[in-house]
């Protein structure tokens, strides 16, 4: 449980810690029409709480993506959540649907932001090379790949993306964005019946975890050398020669944050570079 930290005036800033089945969510942020998991929550979390409800997120999954570790911050009267602490998870399960749960909820100082104050992000990648395809109970969170894939060689070319880089060729730009990022570590395993490629970051930029993926398995495949995803990194602009991955293999597990005394100066290092 978050620890407790001071008030906002009248206000209490609350962290939640979030898992959902992304498959049929149109992604994290709310768009028109679309299904999405802030929408669901917020919705939810208004009808719990009977108030409007805007919730800041640690990273915006796409279409289809999972969450295991997801984090958001919210801010609520303060006599509001004395009056709902104790039953806010029960009541929460009680109207949400069964593909997104909040796991966790509680009070966190004034200074935590969920997107800013992160000092990283930890996905997932499981991918299934048998020839009979993925097992059908795991069909929505493992991409079913069918051609046999060389898991040293993709961790060869993993290896070579460690570090901070500027990852524009893996990435959909943003008008006034930094596509430079900080890999902290990226392997590849192959964990019985599946290959589970891991990468942790600073940040990641739109599409770049499932375009550094699709890379590697253009490596596993015999179709790239190892060296080619790292050759990339002195590109321009994105690179077409990239595929990118389905994003029902990819899982954002974590997300880290620093000690309390050091998160307001964390939020703002992160909003000069971003």
């Amino acid at each position: 449980m978050p620890t407790a930290g001071p008030s906002l005036g009248a206000f209490n800033r609350l962290r939640l810690d979030i898992a959902y089945d992304g498959t049929d969510f149109a992604g994290w942020a709310v768009q028109p029409g679309q299904r999405t998991v802030q929408g669901v929550l917020q919705e939810s979390l208004a009808a719990v709480l009977r108030t409007p409800v805007a919730l800041t997120v640690a990273g915006r999954t796409d279409s289809g993506v999972h969450a295991l570790g997801q984090v958001a911050h919210c801010d609520v009267p303060a006599a509001l959540w004395e009056a709902v602490a104790s039953s806010l998870l029960r009541r929460l399960a009680g109207v949400l649907p069964a593909d997104v749960r909040v796991l966790r909820v509680g009070v966190v100082p004034a200074e935590f932001d969920a997107r800013f104050a992160a000092l990283w992000r930890r996905y997932e990648y499981r991918i299934s090379d048998r020839p009979a395809g993925v097992d059908p109970l795991r069909r929505h969170i493992v991409l079913d790949h069918r051609r046999a894939l060389d898991v040293a060689l993709m961790a060869e070319a993993a290896a070579r993306l460690v570090g901070l880089h500027d990852f524009v060729a893996f990435c959909r730009r943003r008008e006034g964005a930094t596509t430079t990022r900080c890999v902290q570590s990226f392997t590849v395993a192959r964990e019985g019946a599946e290959i589970v490629v891991r990468i942790q970051a600073d940040a990641f930029c739109h599409s770049m975890v499932r375009s550094l993926v699709g890379s590697l398995i253009a490596v596993g495949e015999g179709l790239r050398a190892p060296e080619w995803p790292a050759s990339l990194l002195t590109a321009a602009e994105r690179a077409n020669t990239v595929r990118v991955a389905g994003p029902e293999g990819l899982t954002l597990v974590e997300v880290g944050y620093p000690p309390d005394s050091e998160l307001a100066a964390r939020s703002l290092q992160t909003r000069a570079r971003r």
